[in-house]
């Protein structure tokens, strides 16, 4: 790589992707390569997507599979936010927080040495460098070429109905898919902007360990960076304008994990109201804000924001394409065909659920409706997701505040961890599963999980809500013991416990007096 590689990198790219050690030119050479020439475009395509992020990636692999002429357009990075500054960086540092917190806090339960001193914060962030390297294999532009996609870095714009130009170079299409993503937002807090402020694109930056970090909202990113930098043992302060943590989850499931945060030693300062930020001469930034009839006035090295998200819809063209929009993104009905019948849009730049997962669900609707005439739709999808806390939080389907704005009558089962016997030896036994399921029946309505592993445990449940298997198959389903999934076996238990009435106990007991 040459050593220049920071001059022909765009500015505004190169911020976001620091140091520039070998994992990261690793990165850059695989997501964004900059000897990379743009093929000649072929007569008609067809299929065009725009973006690389995993909707476009899965869009444009998923099609070139089947035979089809694709080309794909990147203007900053292939793999998107999940590869780049999402998912993939945050699982790495949060897994290294929690091989930290097991060595200084719980090592001495399972009879391990007692390990003291700081860790080594430096040697977490270039793990986490050195895997995202490794995995931008698959998502890399040469990959995707020897796939059959025709590959263009660049800037680009709808300039038609039916073309997009990237490079001066004009790329007509039969179809386009728009996969552009969506980008970090900040609230308008007065003096925020001109302090400056760290987002989940440049958080991961950082090669020392900050003293102190001011973390604005308390949304899923915002508590699984606030736990982790904690546990490595930055002082950190989650402001949110909300009550809790997690306000849209389960209010049990969001105490659980407020508690253990709480505990990891994050400063939760929530109904934060009449917030300020100020620069310091030193480059600190100093925040004041009330909370609870409490005023506070902080002092901290960072601030991140994790407080929104906005659609990547602007200097793309949609005008000249006659694709609508508005700030919440591109507008798509059911089949995510936009305005142009020629268009359709998948991922966080058109649907409420902002997940890899769910990106790359639509992007598979998208190929189907798109190029085959199909008639799949979106609002069909179950889609699954999980809070990556200590313990985590998965759910699928309603939450009990849904099924009663639905009208629908539900019974509620909660098995405990700690009656689950794999988590007890495991020292997780903090959380819980709760299950809606149909008033009167087995059908399972919605799911929450709050459990170390419960976004791996989800999914047989994420399969009962998509293919309505009640609990009743459930019950009959061996589970392996001692594993933490019993935990669903013995909810389905104890539905089946319930269906044992008073009539049916007695029908049971002159049965076996007639046996006597």
């Amino acid at each position: 790589m040459p050593n220049d590689l920071a001059g022909n990198l765009a500015p505004e790219l190169a911020s976001i992707l620091e140091p520039l050690d070998e994992h990261n030119q690793k990165l850059i050479r695989n997501v964004h390569p900059l000897d990379w020439k743009n093929p000649e475009p072929a007569e008609k395509y067809h299929l065009v997507v725009v973006g690389g992020g995993t909707g476009g990636l899965v869009s444009a692999a998923g099609a070139a599979g089947l035979g089809a002429r694709v080309a794909l357009i990147e203007r900053r990075f292939l793999g998107g936010d999940c590869l780049n500054h999402g998912c993939v960086p945050s699982k790495s540092l949060i897994r290294s927080a929690r091989a930290w917190h097991t060595a200084e806090t719980g090592a001495a339960d399972f009879g391990a040495p007692e390990v003291t001193g700081p860790g080594n914060f430096a040697a977490a962030m270039d793990r986490m460098r050195r895997l995202r390297s490794e995995i931008s294999d698959n998502d890399s532009a040469q990959r995707f070429s020897d796939l059959g996609v025709d590959v263009f870095i660049g800037n680009g714009k709808f300039v038609a109905s039916d073309g997009f130009e990237v490079g001066g170079k004009r790329l007509l299409f039969r179809k386009a898919i728009i996969a552009t993503g969506a980008r970090p937002t900040a609230p308008p807090i007065p003096g925020l902007a001109e302090s400056g402020y760290l987002d989940n694109e440049t958080i991961f930056n950082f090669t020392a360990l900050p003293k102190t970090l001011a973390v604005i909202g308390a949304g899923p990113i915002g508590c699984e960076l606030s736990q982790v930098f904690a546990r490595f043992g930055t002082e950190v302060f989650l402001i949110e304008a909300m009550h809790g943590v997690l306000p849209s989850e389960d209010p049990d499931a969001a105490k659980v994990v407020e508690t253990s945060i709480l505990r990891d030693g994050v400063k939760l300062l929530c109904c934060g109201k009449k917030t300020l930020v100020e620069k310091l001469p030193d480059g600190r930034k100093r925040i004041t804000l009330e909370s609870h009839e409490t005023d506070w006035d902080l002092t901290v090295d960072e601030i991140l924001v994790a407080a929104g998200r906005a659609a990547n819809v602007e200097d793309m063209g949609l005008e000249a394409a006659g694709v609508k929009f508005d700030r919440f993104g591109v507008t798509v009905n059911d089949r995510l065909q936009t305005s142009n019948r020629r268009i359709y849009a998948v991922g966080d730049v058109a649907s409420k659920y902002k997940f890899t997962h769910a990106a790359d669900a639509l992007a598979r609707i998208a190929i189907q409706n798109s190029l085959f005439f199909g008639r799949a739709k979106a609002s069909n999808l179950v889609i699954p997701w999980c809070t990556y806390t200590s313990p985590e939080i998965a759910h699928v389907g309603l939450y009990e505040k849904d099924a009663k704005a639905a009208g629908v009558a539900i019974d509620t089962l909660d098995v405990a961890l700690q009656d689950v016997d794999r988590a007890v030896l495991d020292g997780d036994q903090e959380g819980f599963l709760r299950l809606h399921v149909k008033r009167g029946k087995d059908t399972i309505l919605g799911a929450t999980l709050v459990a170390d592993h419960a976004g791996d445990l989800l999914a047989e449940l994420t399969l009962a809500v998509t293919h309505g298997i009640g609990l009743g198959k459930i019950a009959t389903t061996i589970h392996p013991y001692p594993t933490q999934s019993e935990a669903i076996k013995k909810a389905a238990d104890a539905w089946r416990r319930g269906k044992l009435t008073p009539t049916v106990r007695k029908a049971f007991e002159l049965f076996f007096k007639i046996l006597a």
